[in-house]
């Protein structure tokens, strides 16, 4: 590419971020749930690049983030991942807690690798590639040892941004409890928006209950029981009292029914495992999120993301990328230059 096509495409750039001089970075975030994101990708597209290798998890995340960003139109993106282990805390309460995950047998697979051993390499190779591809785009990526990226992004929700409009990208209904007048879920396989009214509408469960009603119900995804026999229906039948607008706690509903009474120690478990209304990480990890968010947004190196690009031979896998660069990075590329030269 020329460098006068390169200094067209930024001329562009700022063209279509021109309009929103007045918006600051923070005012509508989109917080992704980037492992969440990944593995759905990884393990449902069977991409290949022009050498025949398998690149669904690249491409598909690129994708489905695009995507989000094009129909959300936030001012800023945060991408956070789960720290390496996984959440200390959660282990410790619950040793068992996502034991005997296995991706290829919980998703529909359309690649199939030669072995275990293939497909765990690939997925290793692909997720740092992504995250490369990341450190190009004016986007904020966050990870901090030990914190799963749930406890991550209530925190920004809750205690770091709290007079932002946010909107969490994830598949795991867990985020669907912090829903309120200024958060919302979109989920990417249903290409849904989840304010209050649509979570009571699809669930029957106001949002400010679902913590307790997923202590009842369980998840499966995280090996996390629930009360036998007790789902949606069956828990909307016998607590009413969950439909109101009175925040309950697990106390409240154990009353309710002798079998929550005999299942007591089950249900506090669980609701220590799921809830993510007071998030429990240490100072120091909390220190380390704030000083993430606190950092100038990267700006939009497409000669760097380009090149990447051409290394992983993805050209047919998603065409027109400077078209797709400009429509979906326009508007935050201009946000990020805000950040530079910010007093912090």
């Amino acid at each position: 590419m020329t460098n006068a096509r390169y200094l067209s495409i930024l001329d562009e750039i700022k063209k279509k971020g021109g309009e929103l001089d007045s918006e600051e970075p923070d005012d509508k975030v989109l917080i992704i749930d980037g492992l969440n994101t990944f593995i759905r990708c990884f393990s449902a597209i069977p991409t290949l690049n022009d050498d025949g290798a398998h690149v669904g998890g690249i491409v598909g995340f690129l994708r489905s983030i695009g995507y989000a960003i094009r129909t959300i139109r936030p001012t800023r993106t945060v991408i956070v991942f789960d720290g390496k282990g996984g959440s200390n805390r959660r282990k410790k309460l619950f040793p068992d807690y996502k034991a005997g995950r296995n991706m290829s047998e919980r998703l529909n697979r359309s690649y199939d690798f030669n072995n275990k051993e293939d497909e765990h390499q690939s997925m290793k190779m692909q997720l740092t590639r992504v995250i490369d591809y990341l450190d190009y785009l004016p986007i904020t990526t966050i990870t901090i040892e030990g914190i799963e990226a749930d406890d991550t992004m209530a925190y920004l929700t809750k205690q770091v941004m709290k007079t932002s409009n946010i909107v969490l990208m994830s598949t795991d209904k867990d985020f669907l409890q912090l829903v309120n007048h200024r958060v919302s879920v979109w989920s990417p396989t249903k290409k849904k928006m989840y304010d209050p009214p649509k979570v009571l509408e699809d669930y029957g469960i106001p949002s400010h209950n679902f913590a307790v009603y997923r202590s009842i119900d369980g998840d499966k995804s995280d090996n996390i029981d629930g009360v036998r026999g007790w789902g949606l229906k069956t828990i909307q039948k016998k607590i009413p009292l969950l439909l109101e607008d009175k925040i309950l706690n697990i106390d409240d509903i154990i009353k309710e029914d002798e079998k929550l009474k005999e299942s007591e120690e089950l249900l506090k478990r669980n609701y220590r495992l799921m809830q993510l209304d007071e998030v429990d990480i240490s100072a120091s990890a909390k220190t380390k999120i704030l000083d993430k968010i606190r950092e100038p947004i990267n700006r939009l190196n497409k000669i760097q993301f380009q090149k990447r690009f051409i290394e992983d031979r993805l050209f047919a896998t998603l065409p027109n990328m400077d078209s797709w660069l400009v429509q979906c990075f326009a508007k935050l590329n201009q946000m990020a230059e805000k950040t530079y030269g910010k007093k912090t």
